[in-house]
Protein backbone atom coordinates (compact mmCIF):
# COMPACT_ATOMS: atom_id res chain seq x y z
CA UNK A 1 0.00 0.00 0.00
CA UNK A 2 1.29 3.59 -0.68
CA UNK A 3 0.75 7.17 0.68
CA UNK A 4 -3.42 7.59 -0.75
CA UNK A 5 -4.17 11.46 -1.71
CA UNK A 6 -6.69 13.19 0.62
CA UNK A 7 -9.88 11.72 0.16
CA UNK A 8 -9.27 8.25 1.52
CA UNK A 9 -10.40 7.60 5.01
CA UNK A 10 -9.31 3.88 5.84
CA UNK A 11 -6.97 3.42 7.92
CA UNK A 12 -3.23 4.09 8.33
CA UNK A 13 -1.49 0.57 9.03
CA UNK A 14 2.02 1.27 7.60
CA UNK A 15 4.41 3.54 9.23
CA UNK A 16 7.95 4.22 8.06
CA UNK A 17 10.94 5.54 11.02
CA UNK A 18 13.29 7.27 8.73
CA UNK A 19 16.36 7.62 11.30
CA UNK A 20 16.88 5.56 14.69
CA UNK A 21 19.25 7.32 17.35
CA UNK A 22 17.03 8.46 20.59
CA UNK A 23 14.58 9.98 17.95
CA UNK A 24 13.78 7.42 16.09
CA UNK A 25 13.90 4.30 18.76
CA UNK A 26 11.53 6.47 21.35
CA UNK A 27 9.45 6.78 18.45
CA UNK A 28 9.29 2.93 17.67
CA UNK A 29 9.15 1.85 20.78
CA UNK A 30 5.81 4.27 21.61
CA UNK A 31 3.94 3.20 18.62
CA UNK A 32 4.92 -0.65 19.57
CA UNK A 33 3.31 0.03 22.85
CA UNK A 34 0.40 1.99 21.29
CA UNK A 35 -0.35 -0.03 17.99
CA UNK A 36 -1.37 -3.29 17.64
CA UNK A 37 -0.40 -6.34 15.69
CA UNK A 38 -1.90 -5.31 12.24
CA UNK A 39 -0.01 -2.43 11.91
CA UNK A 40 3.40 -2.27 10.77
CA UNK A 41 5.74 -0.47 11.60
CA UNK A 42 9.63 -0.03 10.33
CA UNK A 43 12.90 1.61 10.61
CA UNK A 44 15.19 2.23 8.97
CA UNK A 45 18.68 3.04 9.67
CA UNK A 46 22.11 2.95 8.65
CA UNK A 47 24.93 1.96 11.24
CA UNK A 48 27.81 4.21 8.87
CA UNK A 49 25.23 7.10 10.07
CA UNK A 50 26.51 8.79 13.32
CA UNK A 51 23.79 10.10 15.73
CA UNK A 52 24.19 13.10 17.63
CA UNK A 53 24.11 11.49 21.08
CA UNK A 54 24.78 13.61 23.38
CA UNK A 55 21.03 14.24 24.65
CA UNK A 56 22.08 13.01 28.10
CA UNK A 57 19.84 15.28 30.51
CA UNK A 58 16.36 14.86 30.85
CA UNK A 59 13.61 16.77 32.55
CA UNK A 60 10.68 15.48 34.44
CA UNK A 61 8.52 14.34 32.09
CA UNK A 62 10.61 11.66 30.61
CA UNK A 63 9.05 9.54 33.31
CA UNK A 64 5.60 10.00 31.87
CA UNK A 65 7.59 8.13 28.69
CA UNK A 66 9.04 5.71 30.31
CA UNK A 67 5.50 5.05 32.80
CA UNK A 68 3.97 4.65 29.44
CA UNK A 69 5.77 2.16 28.49
CA UNK A 70 5.55 -0.05 31.50
CA UNK A 71 9.90 0.61 31.90
CA UNK A 72 11.58 -0.94 35.14
CA UNK A 73 12.95 2.02 36.29
CA UNK A 74 15.97 0.58 38.31
CA UNK A 75 16.53 -1.67 34.98
CA UNK A 76 16.29 1.19 32.96
CA UNK A 77 18.81 3.00 35.16
CA UNK A 78 21.60 0.32 35.35
CA UNK A 79 21.11 -0.13 31.16
CA UNK A 80 21.90 3.32 30.27
CA UNK A 81 24.18 3.52 33.26
CA UNK A 82 22.48 6.85 33.88
CA UNK A 83 21.77 8.74 37.37
CA UNK A 84 19.08 11.13 38.94
CA UNK A 85 18.53 14.74 38.21
CA UNK A 86 16.82 17.00 40.54
CA UNK A 87 17.71 20.17 39.13
CA UNK A 88 20.65 22.55 36.90
CA UNK A 89 22.99 24.56 38.58
CA UNK A 90 23.49 27.83 36.98
CA UNK A 91 27.05 28.85 37.40
CA UNK A 92 28.24 32.63 36.34
CA UNK A 93 25.36 33.45 34.01
CA UNK A 94 23.69 36.85 36.15
CA UNK A 95 27.12 37.55 37.47
CA UNK A 96 30.55 36.21 36.78
CA UNK A 97 30.78 34.06 40.88
CA UNK A 98 27.01 33.49 41.06
CA UNK A 99 25.15 30.20 41.46
CA UNK A 100 21.76 29.30 41.62
CA UNK A 101 20.01 26.04 41.05
CA UNK A 102 16.59 25.78 38.90
CA UNK A 103 14.66 22.72 40.87
CA UNK A 104 12.04 20.82 39.63
CA UNK A 105 9.09 20.75 41.02
CA UNK A 106 7.73 22.97 44.48
CA UNK A 107 9.38 25.96 46.15
CA UNK A 108 7.33 25.70 49.54
CA UNK A 109 4.00 25.21 50.47
CA UNK A 110 1.32 27.95 49.49
CA UNK A 111 -0.32 30.12 51.86
CA UNK A 112 -4.34 31.50 51.48
CA UNK A 113 -4.43 32.39 47.30
CA UNK A 114 -0.84 32.62 46.95
CA UNK A 115 2.17 30.77 46.13
CA UNK A 116 4.84 30.24 48.56
CA UNK A 117 7.29 32.67 46.72
CA UNK A 118 5.36 35.60 47.15
CA UNK A 119 5.62 35.57 50.47
CA UNK A 120 9.60 34.83 50.22
CA UNK A 121 9.40 38.05 48.30
CA UNK A 122 8.21 40.08 50.93
CA UNK A 123 10.54 38.82 53.61
CA UNK A 124 13.68 38.15 51.47
CA UNK A 125 12.75 41.68 50.91
CA UNK A 126 12.97 42.84 54.31
CA UNK A 127 16.54 40.87 54.72
CA UNK A 128 14.10 38.84 57.27
CA UNK A 129 14.51 35.32 54.64
CA UNK A 130 17.64 33.02 53.73
CA UNK A 131 17.84 31.93 49.54
CA UNK A 132 14.95 30.54 47.66
CA UNK A 133 16.97 27.07 47.64
CA UNK A 134 16.20 26.74 51.77
CA UNK A 135 12.40 26.40 50.90
CA UNK A 136 12.65 23.87 48.10
CA UNK A 137 13.69 20.15 48.76
CA UNK A 138 14.74 19.51 45.30
CA UNK A 139 17.64 22.68 45.49
CA UNK A 140 18.63 21.80 49.14
CA UNK A 141 19.39 17.99 48.28
CA UNK A 142 21.39 19.09 45.68
CA UNK A 143 23.27 21.18 47.54
CA UNK A 144 24.07 18.00 49.72
CA UNK A 145 24.68 15.53 46.59
CA UNK A 146 20.97 13.88 48.22
CA UNK A 147 18.31 11.43 46.35
CA UNK A 148 15.49 9.84 47.12
CA UNK A 149 12.39 8.90 44.74
CA UNK A 150 9.05 11.06 46.28
CA UNK A 151 7.51 8.91 48.95
CA UNK A 152 4.33 8.55 48.12
CA UNK A 153 2.63 6.99 51.21
CA UNK A 154 3.46 10.50 53.02
CA UNK A 155 1.05 12.60 51.02
CA UNK A 156 1.47 16.29 53.41
CA UNK A 157 5.29 15.17 53.26
CA UNK A 158 8.39 17.64 51.02
CA UNK A 159 9.30 13.88 50.87
CA UNK A 160 6.27 13.01 48.39
CA UNK A 161 7.29 16.98 46.35
CA UNK A 162 10.32 15.45 44.80
CA UNK A 163 10.07 15.82 41.31
CA UNK A 164 13.38 14.50 39.71
CA UNK A 165 14.49 13.17 35.90
CA UNK A 166 17.45 11.27 34.67
CA UNK A 167 20.93 11.64 33.00
CA UNK A 168 21.67 8.59 30.83
CA UNK A 169 23.65 7.47 27.85
CA UNK A 170 21.88 8.51 24.90
CA UNK A 171 23.66 5.74 22.75
CA UNK A 172 22.26 3.22 25.49
CA UNK A 173 19.03 4.48 26.02
CA UNK A 174 18.30 4.00 21.73
CA UNK A 175 19.98 0.45 22.57
CA UNK A 176 17.64 -0.56 25.04
CA UNK A 177 14.56 0.65 23.67
CA UNK A 178 15.30 -0.74 20.00
CA UNK A 179 15.44 -4.10 22.28
CA UNK A 180 11.87 -3.05 23.25
CA UNK A 181 10.56 -1.94 20.16
CA UNK A 182 11.62 -4.93 18.34
CA UNK A 183 10.10 -7.10 20.65
CA UNK A 184 7.01 -6.11 19.78
CA UNK A 185 7.08 -6.42 16.44
CA UNK A 186 9.33 -3.07 15.13
CA UNK A 187 10.81 -4.49 12.04
CA UNK A 188 14.62 -2.56 11.44
CA UNK A 189 15.83 -2.04 8.54
CA UNK A 190 19.71 -1.68 8.04
CA UNK A 191 20.92 0.56 4.97
CA UNK A 192 21.32 4.16 3.31
CA UNK A 193 18.53 5.83 1.42
CA UNK A 194 19.29 6.73 -2.06
CA UNK A 195 15.86 8.18 -3.03
CA UNK A 196 12.39 9.32 -2.33
CA UNK A 197 9.36 8.63 -4.50
CA UNK A 198 6.46 11.15 -3.79
CA UNK A 199 3.31 11.19 -5.47
CA UNK A 200 3.06 12.65 -8.70
CA UNK A 201 -0.59 14.78 -7.53
CA UNK A 202 -0.48 15.04 -3.62
CA UNK A 203 3.50 15.19 -3.35
CA UNK A 204 3.10 12.52 -0.67
CA UNK A 205 5.62 10.20 0.54
CA UNK A 206 4.95 6.76 -1.21
CA UNK A 207 8.37 4.95 -0.54
CA UNK A 208 12.36 5.55 0.14
CA UNK A 209 14.50 2.96 -2.01
CA UNK A 210 17.60 2.21 -0.42
CA UNK A 211 21.06 2.00 -1.60
CA UNK A 212 20.70 -1.61 -1.92
CA UNK A 213 17.51 -1.95 -4.16
CA UNK A 214 15.04 -2.42 -1.45
CA UNK A 215 12.18 -0.63 -1.97
CA UNK A 216 10.38 0.11 1.68
CA UNK A 217 6.57 2.23 1.30
CA UNK A 218 4.23 3.17 3.69
CA UNK A 219 1.57 5.41 4.30
CA UNK A 220 2.81 7.68 7.36
CA UNK A 221 6.48 8.71 7.56
CA UNK A 222 8.19 9.87 10.54
CA UNK A 223 11.61 11.77 9.96
CA UNK A 224 14.35 10.96 13.03
CA UNK A 225 17.07 11.86 10.70
CA UNK A 226 18.30 14.40 12.48
CA UNK A 227 19.40 18.18 11.49
CA UNK A 228 19.44 17.18 8.04
CA UNK A 229 15.50 16.11 7.80
CA UNK A 230 15.88 14.08 4.65
CA UNK A 231 12.16 14.10 4.16
CA UNK A 232 10.64 17.23 5.98
CA UNK A 233 13.43 19.34 4.45
CA UNK A 234 15.46 18.23 1.54
CA UNK A 235 12.37 16.46 -0.12
CA UNK A 236 9.52 18.08 0.75
CA UNK A 237 11.04 21.72 1.21
CA UNK A 238 9.41 22.62 4.00
CA UNK A 239 11.50 25.49 5.03
CA UNK A 240 12.62 26.94 8.98
CA UNK A 241 12.76 29.59 11.14
CA UNK A 242 15.76 30.31 12.45
CA UNK A 243 16.29 32.17 16.03
CA UNK A 244 20.34 32.79 16.18
CA UNK A 245 19.63 36.10 16.28
CA UNK A 246 18.51 35.71 19.60
CA UNK A 247 19.88 32.25 20.68
CA UNK A 248 23.27 33.03 19.10
CA UNK A 249 24.90 29.62 20.10
CA UNK A 250 25.34 27.94 16.96
CA UNK A 251 28.34 25.42 17.63
CA UNK A 252 29.10 22.55 20.57
CA UNK A 253 32.23 20.61 21.32
CA UNK A 254 31.96 17.71 23.47
CA UNK A 255 33.98 14.97 25.13
CA UNK A 256 33.98 12.37 27.63
CA UNK A 257 35.68 12.46 31.13
CA UNK A 258 36.49 10.06 34.16
CA UNK A 259 34.43 11.14 37.45
CA UNK A 260 35.21 11.32 40.87
CA UNK A 261 33.45 9.49 43.77
CA UNK A 262 30.54 11.82 44.05
CA UNK A 263 27.23 11.64 41.29
CA UNK A 264 26.07 14.83 41.93
CA UNK A 265 22.27 14.65 41.59
CA UNK A 266 22.28 17.73 38.91
CA UNK A 267 23.01 19.51 36.08
CA UNK A 268 25.67 21.68 35.60
CA UNK A 269 25.57 24.77 33.37
CA UNK A 270 28.38 27.31 33.80
CA UNK A 271 28.83 30.33 31.58
CA UNK A 272 32.22 30.67 29.46
CA UNK A 273 33.35 33.57 27.59
CA UNK A 274 31.13 32.72 24.21
CA UNK A 275 28.51 30.19 25.46
CA UNK A 276 28.79 27.54 28.18
CA UNK A 277 30.09 24.58 29.46
CA UNK A 278 27.71 21.41 30.41
CA UNK A 279 28.31 18.48 32.92
CA UNK A 280 26.31 15.49 32.81
CA UNK A 281 27.62 13.20 35.43
CA UNK A 282 26.74 9.37 34.70
CA UNK A 283 27.71 6.24 36.29
CA UNK A 284 30.69 5.19 34.56
CA UNK A 285 31.85 8.98 33.59
CA UNK A 286 30.84 12.71 33.33
CA UNK A 287 29.85 14.55 29.59
CA UNK A 288 30.89 17.43 28.78
CA UNK A 289 30.12 20.20 25.99
CA UNK A 290 30.92 23.81 25.57
CA UNK A 291 27.73 25.16 23.36
CA UNK A 292 29.47 28.34 22.18
CA UNK A 293 29.06 31.41 19.45
CA UNK A 294 31.26 30.86 16.46
CA UNK A 295 31.42 34.75 15.38
CA UNK A 296 32.93 34.79 18.88
CA UNK A 297 35.30 32.21 19.53
CA UNK A 298 36.52 29.18 16.71
CA UNK A 299 36.12 25.85 17.35
CA UNK A 300 39.68 25.36 18.35
CA UNK A 301 39.80 27.96 21.39
CA UNK A 302 36.30 26.73 22.28
CA UNK A 303 38.07 23.16 22.54
CA UNK A 304 40.99 24.31 24.65
CA UNK A 305 38.50 25.92 26.62
CA UNK A 306 36.70 22.91 27.03
CA UNK A 307 39.83 20.39 28.15
CA UNK A 308 41.04 23.00 30.39
CA UNK A 309 38.14 22.47 32.76
CA UNK A 310 37.51 18.85 32.58
CA UNK A 311 37.17 17.69 35.95
CA UNK A 312 39.12 14.04 34.90
CA UNK A 313 40.68 12.66 32.19
CA UNK A 314 39.46 12.75 28.73
CA UNK A 315 37.84 9.35 27.70
CA UNK A 316 37.54 10.37 24.27
CA UNK A 317 38.30 12.77 21.11
CA UNK A 318 36.57 16.22 21.50
CA UNK A 319 33.72 16.00 18.98
CA UNK A 320 32.25 19.37 17.28
CA UNK A 321 28.73 19.62 16.39
CA UNK A 322 26.78 22.57 14.20
CA UNK A 323 23.74 23.71 14.37
CA UNK A 324 21.05 26.48 13.75
CA UNK A 325 18.76 26.81 16.68
CA UNK A 326 14.89 27.06 14.98
CA UNK A 327 12.00 25.29 13.65
CA UNK A 328 10.83 23.87 10.88
CA UNK A 329 8.15 26.13 9.32
CA UNK A 330 5.49 22.99 9.56
CA UNK A 331 6.27 20.08 12.08
CA UNK A 332 3.86 17.74 10.14
CA UNK A 333 3.91 18.19 5.87
CA UNK A 334 1.46 16.31 4.06
CA UNK A 335 2.26 12.71 4.89
CA UNK A 336 5.46 13.31 6.85
CA UNK A 337 6.20 14.33 10.73
CA UNK A 338 9.41 15.10 11.45
CA UNK A 339 10.42 14.13 15.19
CA UNK A 340 13.86 14.78 16.90
CA UNK A 341 16.20 16.96 15.65
CA UNK A 342 14.92 17.26 11.83
CA UNK A 343 11.67 19.25 13.43
CA UNK A 344 14.13 21.86 15.17
CA UNK A 345 16.67 22.35 17.09
CA UNK A 346 16.97 23.91 21.08
CA UNK A 347 19.95 24.09 22.63
CA UNK A 348 20.56 21.79 25.64
CA UNK A 349 20.30 24.59 27.95
CA UNK A 350 17.44 23.17 29.76
CA UNK A 351 17.51 20.12 28.69
CA UNK A 352 14.59 20.26 26.50
CA UNK A 353 15.89 17.73 23.81
CA UNK A 354 14.20 14.50 24.76
CA UNK A 355 11.22 16.14 25.89
CA UNK A 356 10.80 17.44 22.62
CA UNK A 357 11.18 14.20 21.46
CA UNK A 358 8.44 12.63 23.57
CA UNK A 359 5.98 15.69 23.35
CA UNK A 360 6.06 15.08 19.33
CA UNK A 361 5.57 11.62 20.09
CA UNK A 362 2.65 12.26 22.50
CA UNK A 363 0.89 15.00 19.63
CA UNK A 364 0.90 12.31 16.84
CA UNK A 365 -0.47 9.52 18.96
CA UNK A 366 -3.34 12.46 19.66
CA UNK A 367 -3.32 13.17 16.14
CA UNK A 368 -2.68 9.75 14.09
CA UNK A 369 -4.69 9.92 10.93
CA UNK A 370 -6.82 8.25 8.80
CA UNK A 371 -5.65 7.92 5.24
CA UNK A 372 -7.13 10.55 4.13
CA UNK A 373 -4.43 12.84 6.38
CA UNK A 374 -7.18 15.75 6.78
CA UNK A 375 -5.63 18.93 7.07
CA UNK A 376 -7.53 20.43 10.01
CA UNK A 377 -5.61 18.17 12.25
CA UNK A 378 -2.56 18.28 10.81
CA UNK A 379 -2.90 22.19 11.21
CA UNK A 380 -3.74 21.88 14.70
CA UNK A 381 -0.90 19.89 15.22
CA UNK A 382 1.65 22.63 13.99
CA UNK A 383 -0.37 25.07 15.96
CA UNK A 384 0.15 23.12 19.00
CA UNK A 385 4.30 22.53 18.23
CA UNK A 386 5.08 25.99 17.52
CA UNK A 387 3.58 27.32 20.98
CA UNK A 388 5.33 24.87 22.42
CA UNK A 389 9.14 25.50 20.72
CA UNK A 390 8.27 29.37 21.16
CA UNK A 391 7.42 28.84 25.18
CA UNK A 392 10.47 27.00 25.08
CA UNK A 393 12.61 29.53 22.73
CA UNK A 394 11.58 32.53 25.38
CA UNK A 395 12.51 30.54 28.68
CA UNK A 396 16.20 30.20 26.94
CA UNK A 397 16.73 34.01 25.47
CA UNK A 398 15.38 34.86 29.40
CA UNK A 399 18.89 33.06 30.25
CA UNK A 400 20.77 34.80 27.88
CA UNK A 401 19.20 38.25 28.03
CA UNK A 402 18.35 38.36 31.97
CA UNK A 403 22.53 38.96 33.02
CA UNK A 404 24.59 42.55 34.14
CA UNK A 405 28.02 40.94 32.68
CA UNK A 406 29.76 43.07 29.97
CA UNK A 407 32.97 41.50 30.35
CA UNK A 408 32.74 39.91 26.94
CA UNK A 409 31.14 40.81 23.35
CA UNK A 410 28.84 37.94 23.38
CA UNK A 411 27.29 38.62 26.68
CA UNK A 412 27.49 42.29 26.26
CA UNK A 413 25.55 41.65 22.96
CA UNK A 414 23.13 38.89 24.80
CA UNK A 415 22.31 41.77 27.54
CA UNK A 416 21.35 44.50 25.18
CA UNK A 417 19.40 42.65 22.44
CA UNK A 418 16.13 43.32 21.18
CA UNK A 419 13.70 40.24 22.57
CA UNK A 420 10.52 38.86 22.05
CA UNK A 421 7.31 41.21 23.61
CA UNK A 422 5.95 37.92 24.65
CA UNK A 423 9.14 37.60 26.93
CA UNK A 424 9.47 41.40 27.66
CA UNK A 425 5.97 41.41 29.02
CA UNK A 426 6.91 38.35 31.20
CA UNK A 427 9.77 39.96 32.47
CA UNK A 428 7.90 42.99 32.97
CA UNK A 429 5.39 41.74 34.98
CA UNK A 430 7.61 39.90 37.30
CA UNK A 431 9.81 43.11 38.27
CA UNK A 432 6.91 45.13 39.05
CA UNK A 433 5.23 42.71 41.44
CA UNK A 434 6.84 39.04 41.42
CA UNK A 435 3.86 37.87 39.49
CA UNK A 436 4.15 34.77 37.07
CA UNK A 437 1.48 33.02 35.08
CA UNK A 438 2.15 30.35 32.77
CA UNK A 439 0.37 30.17 29.60
CA UNK A 440 -1.92 27.61 28.52
CA UNK A 441 0.03 24.63 28.32
CA UNK A 442 3.57 25.40 28.36
CA UNK A 443 6.24 23.32 29.23
CA UNK A 444 7.59 25.57 31.98
CA UNK A 445 5.86 26.19 35.50
CA UNK A 446 6.15 29.35 37.48
CA UNK A 447 8.59 28.10 39.86
CA UNK A 448 10.57 27.45 36.82
CA UNK A 449 10.60 30.96 35.65
CA UNK A 450 10.76 32.32 39.46
CA UNK A 451 13.81 30.12 39.76
CA UNK A 452 15.57 31.61 36.78
CA UNK A 453 14.21 35.26 36.97
CA UNK A 454 15.29 35.87 40.56
CA UNK A 455 18.41 33.95 40.31
CA UNK A 456 19.63 36.14 37.46
CA UNK A 457 18.99 38.85 39.07
CA UNK A 458 15.73 40.41 37.76
CA UNK A 459 14.52 41.52 41.41
CA UNK A 460 10.86 42.46 41.30
CA UNK A 461 10.16 46.02 43.11
CA UNK A 462 7.38 44.63 45.37
CA UNK A 463 4.99 41.58 45.55
CA UNK A 464 1.31 40.20 45.62
CA UNK A 465 -0.85 43.07 47.55
CA UNK A 466 -2.32 40.10 49.14
CA UNK A 467 0.73 38.64 51.00
CA UNK A 468 -0.24 41.59 53.78
CA UNK A 469 -3.53 40.11 54.64
CA UNK A 470 -1.19 37.92 56.71
CA UNK A 471 1.11 39.27 59.94
CA UNK A 472 5.36 39.57 59.09
CA UNK A 473 4.84 37.28 62.48
CA UNK A 474 2.48 34.61 61.10
CA UNK A 475 5.00 34.60 57.63
CA UNK A 476 7.79 34.26 59.80
CA UNK A 477 6.40 31.32 61.74
CA UNK A 478 5.13 29.83 58.38
CA UNK A 479 8.30 29.96 56.59
CA UNK A 480 10.89 28.61 59.41
CA UNK A 481 8.68 25.65 59.46
CA UNK A 482 8.73 24.91 56.28
CA UNK A 483 12.29 25.45 56.48
CA UNK A 484 12.82 23.27 59.31
CA UNK A 485 10.71 20.71 57.61
CA UNK A 486 12.53 20.60 54.41
CA UNK A 487 15.99 20.49 56.30
CA UNK A 488 14.89 17.47 57.87
CA UNK A 489 14.15 15.70 55.20
CA UNK A 490 17.06 16.33 53.29
CA UNK A 491 19.17 15.07 56.59
CA UNK A 492 17.18 11.79 56.17
CA UNK A 493 17.68 11.10 52.65
CA UNK A 494 20.79 8.98 51.25
CA UNK A 495 23.39 10.24 49.41
CA UNK A 496 22.71 9.99 45.60
CA UNK A 497 25.64 7.55 44.93
CA UNK A 498 24.61 5.14 47.46
CA UNK A 499 21.01 5.32 46.70
CA UNK A 500 22.19 4.03 43.39
CA UNK A 501 24.64 1.56 44.63
CA UNK A 502 21.69 0.02 46.47
CA UNK A 503 18.86 -0.07 43.57
CA UNK A 504 20.42 0.56 40.36
CA UNK A 505 23.94 -0.02 39.95
CA UNK A 506 25.35 -0.67 36.52
CA UNK A 507 27.96 -3.43 35.73
CA UNK A 508 31.20 -1.83 34.26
Amino acid sequence: MSAAPVGNTGRVTEVVIVGGGTAGWMTAAALAKILSPEYKVCLIESDEIGTVGVGEATIPMIKLYNNALELDENEFIRETKGSFKLGIEFVNWGRLGDSYIHGFGKIGQDLGLLPFYQYWLKMHQAGKAGGLDDYSINTLACRYDKFIPAVTDRPNSPLADIAYAYHFDAGLYARYLRKYAEARGVRRIEGKIASVEQHPHSGFVEAVTLESGERVGGQLFVDCSGFRGLLIEQTLQTGYVDWTHWLPCDRAVAVQCTSGDTITPYTRSTAREAGWQWRIPLQHRVGNGYVFSSPHISEDEATAVLMRNLEGQPLTEPRVLRFVTGKRKKFWNKNVVAIGLSSGFMEPLESTSIHLIQSGIARLSAFFPHAGFDQVDIDEFNDHANFEFDKIRDFLILHYHATERDDTPMWNYCRTMSIPESLTRKIELFRSNGRVFREGNELFAEPSWVQVMYGQRIHPQSYHALVDVYSEAKIAEYMAGIRGVIANCVKVMPRHEAYIAKYCAASM
